[in-house]
């Protein structure tokens, strides 16, 4: 998928539907798709759990529900208005774009750390690495801004 169809399609459309859109909220979240599905190339991780264009793990999906949606009534309002009742949430996350970035942005929504300016790649690519690929995953802050740079910049 073009970057810029996913940035001015999905991304900026569901984060002014949250009241959560920022020029950094949408680069973290570009770079995010960028590193972890290449845009969009992969839908399920290769021998792995996560799902859709961000890659979230159903546990983390889970978490966001169960110990911080629960909580926030408005937003969790909206993230279901989002959600294809049809399919479940697994399916959501695969192929419904809007909920998935909905998703994502939660993810790092819930960080109390302000989110980096929206042109310090490696400021992404550290909170990326920090907040949601974590000590436990595979990619690297050198791969997110190589993706970065390759899918957003290119």
């Amino acid at each position: 998928m073009l970057a810029s169809h996913l940035k001015e399609y999905i991304i900026i459309p569901t984060l002014d539907y949250m009241g959560l859109n920022s020029a950094s909220a949408v680069n973290l979240l570009l770079g995010t798709a960028a590193q972890e599905s290449h845009l969009g190339e992969y839908l399920h991780q290769i021998n792995g759990p996560a799902l859709g264009i961000y890659q979230m793990e159903p546990d983390t999906h889970k978490d966001i529900h169960n110990n911080f949606l629960v909580y926030k009534s408005d937003l969790n309002k909206k993230i279901l208005n989002l959600s294809f009742p049809a399919f479940s949430m697994k399916k959501n996350l695969i192929g419904n774009l809007y909920y998935a970035t909905a998703m994502a942005r939660i993810h790092y929504y819930r960080v109390p750390e302000k989110l980096p300016k929206v042109d310090d790649i490696e400021g992404l690519a550290n909170y990326w690495k920090r907040y949601y690929n974590t000590t436990i995953g595979k990619g690297t802050i050198r791969e997110f801004i190589k993706n970065f740079e390759k899918y957003i910049l290119d």
